[in-house]
């Protein structure tokens, strides 16, 4: 396993918590995506013209190797943000078996969100609540 970092869910306010989190730990964003950055697609539904501009995937670097991430999580969007499912534990893993392996393991008998497969951003990701409710995600990234 290469990192395990949070995952956090926010109900259309990512972008204010993450400026607030930068200035506490003065690191850049490294990745900041909008809704409206997602290529069309037959698997994905059109989206709303009205959270265009949210935020679909941030990350801001908050040591030397955790990330801070983040989605805007809206109903618009096909998710609804509660208390108890507005964070995620993130691994990021160093191969497709390891990917396999750990979805398997930990997913058995519980929740798939999204099967693993290969996702618009190069990588293979797989998302799921294990059976004692906790949200999982695995992504491995392609070699570019």
């Amino acid at each position: 396993m290469i990192t395990m970092n949070p995952y956090l869910n926010f109900n259309g306010n990512s972008e204010e918590a993450f400026n607030f989190y930068k200035s506490v730990f003065g690191w850049d964003f490294s990745i900041l995506q909008r809704f409206s950055d997602i290529p069309p697609s037959a698997e994905m539904p059109e989206i709303p013209k009205e959270v265009w501009n949210k935020i679909m995937h941030i990350a801001l670097p908050i040591w030397k190797w955790n990330i801070l991430m983040a989605t805007d999580a809206l109903e618009s969007m096909w998710q609804k943000m509660t208390v108890g499912n507005n964070f995620s534990i993130s691994l990021q893993v160093e191969s497709k078996e390891e990917a396999d392996k750990l979805y398997l393991w930990l997913s058995k008998w519980w929740k798939i969100e999204m099967p693993l497969a290969d996702a618009f951003w190069w990588a293979y990701f797989g998302s799921f609540t294990d059976k004692f409710w906790i949200q999982w995600m695995i992504n491995y990234e392609y070699k570019k």
